[in-house]
């Protein structure tokens, strides 16, 4: 991706309308938005929007909405094509967070399709002959997986939710995985950074070398197998994959290559719903996910430590440097903290309150970097960049924002022989041994600390932002960085923004630990650069654009008028709105 002269000047657009001003203490003297009345903001869309990142999963949501569907029935069809067509980065065999908005209640919900740990696990099966951590067990094969989550998402989201038969949702995913699909590029190159794993496992080479050798730009990509999974699912629900004979083929082929699964894993899986993180930022609701997401709490943490400044006109490395701040102290209280709330207590209300906010605020200095060894923890956990997210809003105002993985790229490697899809490799999500780095070089403490049942900690981050006559569909995909993309993506939508003008803008982050701001490149000038190293951060530029996508879709109210955006970085991604034909005028 070129960086244009005009998206660099909307960038530095998007910092100058978040510069905190000092000193700390200054509170923002810019007027929160006021509520328009209801009687001004249209009260339903004028059609629906729809982004994913893929065209095919995006034309099926528009399709199952076509049908009489509604969001929820959408999404199960994004969802699902996505499986099929996105085996990078998700599928049956992972997990999802769902978060919903019913648009004539106003409820919301999340539903929580995140993997569990199988019975089996303990730490001591990722150890080695001398009690290191084996990598090969926490990232490849059987060991690596938890209880895919994804499947009982989605019968769950028809069942309670939708408003059209499963079967009909499912009706594109199994076309196209019989039918097949054009292969891009983003399955040829991670085919070719997984290919040693991923040809141990006799399912798997079945799936991508069904004509003799791996897959190729613009080659049809077929899964029989893969169809008849989803014609089991579609037909008979949760048994159709927990119990019968997709059961059956996981338990064999699972514990045929070292797996220690039960019957009673698939089984007791149970999808839940949980209360959504919910705040206030200058005039506008965020509604976000709560753990075992670590995304929601730590949005709350560097939006409300943002908003206690004067949001004012100063220079660059200033701007840079005080959203730098907010992003550090939340991922360090992301390390510390969070994980599954079944399995933990946690403090949300105090983590997300404007008093914490506050303290965090007052500790970060005019013009200094504060080293992360300064704010006692240790490495955080990070999930892999290797997710895929989608945006819904529908004709009834019904929102869905949706984010699915498994983990690294293809997951395991490990295609179950004969169902047709990758295991997830969730497992090295959790922390398998303390004090030894995941495959993403970080590691979590107790809160994340691997027990039978339980489900590891994510960094997706669906959310819906509500403010003054708008909505805001949006989340990303990104391992860790998918919290700071939507933290930028709301600041975009907070000044009015596009969709496609914020999926567009160039990125940085910041994690607490590697105590660097890594960036897109194009994002700082030369002289921003030099600033911030003399402020004393360390700069980690890429060479080129990330593979971490932000898809957005909006509603203004004022105007009735419905927009997307789908990330320029992902060439097979799509944002459409579909409009209503305005009803004929009477005599």
């Amino acid at each position: 991706m070129n960086l244009s002269h005009g998206a660099r000047l909307r960038w530095l657009a998007l910092l100058l309308a978040f510069a905190p001003v000092f000193p700390v203490q200054a509170q923002d003297t810019r007027p929160v938005p006021t509520p328009e009345p209801a009687a001004a903001l249209a009260a339903k869309p004028p059609g629906s929007a729809i982004s994913s990142q893929h065209h095919l999963a995006t034309d099926a949501g528009l399709a199952i909405l076509a049908q009489g569907g509604n969001a929820f029935d959408a999404a199960i069809a994004v969802s699902s094509v996505l499986s099929v067509v996105e085996p990078t980065s998700s599928g049956l065999g992972g997990g999802a967070f769902f978060l919903l908005r019913d648009g004539g209640s106003g409820r919301e919900v999340m539903v929580d399709a995140r993997e569990t740990a199988p019975a089996s696990a303990r730490p001591e099966l990722y150890l080695d002959a001398e009690g290191a951590l084996d990598q090969d067990k926490a990232r490849n094969g059987p060991l690596s997986a938890g209880i895919p989550g994804l499947p009982a998402g989605l019968v769950h989201l028809a069942e309670h939710y939708g408003k059209l038969p499963l079967s009909t949702s499912l009706a594109p995913a199994i076309r196209i995985a019989r039918e097949g699909f054009e292969v891009y590029a983003r399955i040829v190159d991670g085919y070719a950074s997984r290919r040693e794993v991923m040809e141990r496992f006799a399912g798997t080479r079945k799936v991508f070398l069904a004509d003799g050798d791996p897959p190729e730009l613009g080659e049809t990509l077929v899964q029989p197998d893969l169809a008849r999974t989803l014609e089991l699912l579609a037909r008979e629900g949760v048994a159709g994959f927990y119990r019968g004979e997709v059961a059956r083929k996981i338990l064999a082929d699972v514990n045929r290559h070292g797996g220690r699964w039960t019957a009673q894993d698939l089984s007791g899986y149970a999808v839940k719903e949980r209360e959504p993180i919910r705040f206030r930022y200058r005039g506008w609701d965020i509604v976000t996910a709560p753990p075992p997401s670590s995304g929601g709490i730590a949005l709350a943490q560097m939006l409300q430590v943002l908003e206690g400044w004067d949001l004012a006109a100063l220079d660059e490395p200033e701007r840079v440097h005080f959203i730098v701040e907010a992003m550090r102290r939340a991922y360090r209280d992301r390390t510390v903290y969070l994980g599954d709330p079944d399995f933990v207590r946690m403090p949300v209300a105090r983590l997300t309150s404007d008093d914490y906010a506050a303290g965090l605020r007052a500790s970060i200095l005019p013009d200094k970097a504060t080293p992360s060894d300064m704010l006692p923890a240790g490495l955080p956990p990070a999930d892999s960049p290797y997710t895929s997210h989608f945006s819904i809003i529908d004709g009834e105002g019904n929102l869905v924002a949706a984010t699915q993985t498994v983990n690294l790229t293809y997951g395991s490697g490990m295609v179950v022989d004969g169902a047709g899809f990758l295991l997830n490799d969730e497992m090295d999500d959790f922390a398998l041994k303390p004090g030894t780095p995941n495959a993403f070089g970080v590691m979590g403490f107790d809160a994340n600390a691997v027990e039978p049942g339980k489900r590891m900690l994510s960094s997706m981050t669906p959310s819906f932002m509500v403010g003054p006559g708008k909505i805001a569909v949006l989340g990303g995909k990104g391992g860790s960085r998918i919290i700071t993309l939507t933290l930028l993506a709301m600041l975009g939508i907070e000044i009015g923004l596009d969709p496609q003008a914020i999926v567009d803008l160039p990125r940085f982050h910041h994690q607490y630990l590697p105590d660097e701001i890594s960036a897109e490149p194009g994002v700082f000038s030369a002289e921003t650069a030099a600033a911030l190293e003399g402020m004393g951060y360390d700069i980690k530029a890429s060479a080129a654009p990330w593979s971490s996508f932000v898809h957005i879709v909006d509603w203004d109210r004022r105007a009735n008028v419905l927009r997307g955006g789908a990330d320029p970085r992902n060439p097979v991604g799509k944002a459409a709105v579909d409009v209503r034909p305005a009803p004929a005028s009477q005599p």
